[in-house]
């Protein structure tokens, strides 16, 4: 899904200063409300429909189309809705905007039925033509959208993406009508409906995008509360940089006699300090993490509340291949060779994580890869010579760890740096960035090595190994193999289970070779969830439309 674990790090003043405003910022809403002193937020919100949700850090903006962090995510997901969503259980795909759909040409030709009664928070109708706009919005190469490849099974969208046609109407999405939206894939995708209810597939309001910019402009005030026009469950109420995101029960939603909750409020608590104690002074519902120091004290004295979900996620470094002297495979596979995995989950993370042998978490959708990464400093340090530095790493250059900072990170940071002065005698330094920085530090490649975290869009081995092609939005490695490349368009286009998985293995092998990832641990999802939070189910994805979600006393 999404670049994971966005929390920052405050200290010292700072740290009592961000508790206070958010006590503060709590206390004022609740006024207004009608609560009394001696309720709290909980209490109140448990009575009036009003989730109060910690959700690490402010977002990087609220365009389904610009975004890929997991904390956007969770807002989005009430702001918009797809031509599918998932089933809160299962994740199977079910009827969103699309009421129905027909399939022809052997899974190539799809043709979505959309609801009459669909309509965007200001009335208007949602339309076909509105997701034809949007997908060309995404599509468009001066957006710069990181998620466009997620469309590339459209035919002609990557060609049109990689301006080798400016012509849209190549790409495989017709509107026959208002209400009846075809779309062509240039191959099979087994997984083509799970991929719908991602955001990178979700509609834009045609002509409030216009209004404040062209199809292709970023960062505009059109997602400002004042302009914002979405059509999901829930429509934009206020957004306060650094203080919060409210969004309020859509009047105007399809299906709003099933939507419970009146309000969320989603608050930018970025320190996991006070994340936890928000939730323990009942000021917030649930949280988004859990720091490792606490969960055993859950475990003993509060286990209803602790939550340790399964979770399609790998935590790992990502590494600029173009830096020397990452620009050595025989480097980076001496790096990932000389970390102690088992040592970091089992001493450090505490909450049921694996370490992560290969990049791909085993069986996901049914594929686990078949190489396999080890702990073996006898080898690393053979690589490293080889390389032309030792013994003990002598004259090894300068290398930084760029790093979003949390407690978090900047342990698991400190623990691989050991690691790599003990078994290899080489120098890293730790940079920490806020999350903004870090998101254009990693995109613009201004690093040697940078913490990443990935979870899967969907449950496909797909979703992780096609980062990595040739000029993929999200491989900001700078590496590029051809028959990497020619791997993942096997698995792409193949029908046969056992021929895509056996492309997805050669692909992978071929990942763990080259290493310009290096792989350090499978997330489980480890949080805090109030035990009046109602229809908030574990799954593997972490995705909770909130139509499902309520609040019972």
């Amino acid at each position: 899904m999404k670049n994971r674990d966005t929390q920052i790090r405050h200290t010292g003043s700072h740290f009592c200063r961000v508790r206070l405003f958010i006590a503060v910022l709590i206390a004022a809403a609740l006024s207004l409300l009608g609560c009394t002193s001696k309720q709290t937020a909980v209490e109140c919100g448990i009575a009036d429909q009003e989730l109060y949700i910690a959700n690490q850090t402010e977002p990087q903006d609220l365009d389904p189309h610009i975004v890929t962090g997991v904390p956007e995510f969770h807002i989005l997901e009430a702001l918009f809705e797809g031509l599918v969503i998932s089933e809160p259980k299962s994740l199977q795909p079910v009827p969103g905007v699309a009421k129905s759909w027909d399939t022809a040409d052997g899974g190539l030709t799809w043709t979505f039925h959309l609801r009459s009664d669909a309509l965007w928070s200001n009335g208007d109708r949602v339309t076909a033509g509105d997701f034809h706009f949007s997908f060309q919005r995404i599509l468009s190469p001066g957006l710069g959208s990181e998620y466009a490849y997620m469309l590339y099974c459209l035919k002609g969208a990557e060609a049109y993406h990689k301006r080798t046609t400016d012509d849209f109407s190549s790409v495989g999405a017709g509107v026959a009508d208002d209400t009846t939206l075809v779309l062509t894939l240039g191959r099979p995708t087994p997984f083509f409906l799970s991929l719908l209810a991602h955001h990178s597939w979700f509609p834009v309001h045609r002509a409030t995008i216009l209004k404040f910019g062209k199809i292709d402009s970023r960062g505009t005030a059109w997602t400002r509360p004042e302009h914002f026009v979405g059509n999901g469950s829930f429509t934009l109420a206020s957004w306060e940089i650094n203080r919060i995101v409210s969004v309020v029960k859509s009047e105007k939603y399809w299906d709003r006699n099933k939507v419970r909750l009146n309000r969320i409020n989603f608050y930018p608590i970025d320190n996991l300090q006070t994340e936890e104690r928000s939730f323990r002074t009942g000021e917030v519902h649930m949280t988004t993490n859990l720091a490792p120091a606490r969960i055993e004290w859950y475990r003993t004295n509060n286990p209803e509340a602790l939550r340790i979900d399964p979770y399609l996620g790998t935590y790992f470094y990502v590494v600029n291949v173009q830096r020397p002297p990452m620009d050595n495979p025989l480097i980076r596979r001496a790096m990932a060779l000389s970390i102690d995995r088992k040592a970091i989950v089992e001493h450090i993370l505490k909450g049921g994580q694996l370490p992560a042998t290969c990049f791909t978490p085993p069986a996901t959708g049914g594929y686990t890869a078949d190489s396999a990464l080890r702990f073996d400093t006898t080898e690393a340090r053979k690589l490293l010579a080889e390389a032309g530095y030792g013994p003990g790493g002598k004259a090894f250059p300068p290398v930084e760890v760029l790093y979003n900072t949390s407690e978090t990170h900047h342990t698991v940071a400190q623990a691989i740096q050991q690691m790599w002065k003990r078994y290899l005698g080489i120098e890293v330094t730790l940079v920490n960035q806020e999350w903004k920085v870090y998101l254009a530090s990693k995109q613009q490649g201004g690093f040697s090595i940078a913490r990443m975290g990935w979870i899967g869009d969907y449950n496909d081995p797909m979703t992780f190994l096609d980062m990595w092609v040739t000029g993929g939005g999200n491989n900001n490695t700078g590496w590029s193999d051809r028959r990497y490349d020619s791997l993942i368009s096997v698995a792409a286009v193949a029908s046969g289970r056992e021929t895509r998985f056996g492309a997805f293995r050669s692909a992978e092998a071929l990942l763990l070779e080259e290493m310009p990832v290096l792989p350090i641990y499978f997330y489980t999802n480890v949080y805090l969830l109030h035990p009046a939070v109602k229809g908030w189910y574990p799954n593997l994805l972490n995705i909770h439309n909130y139509k499902y979600v309520w609040l019972e006393k």
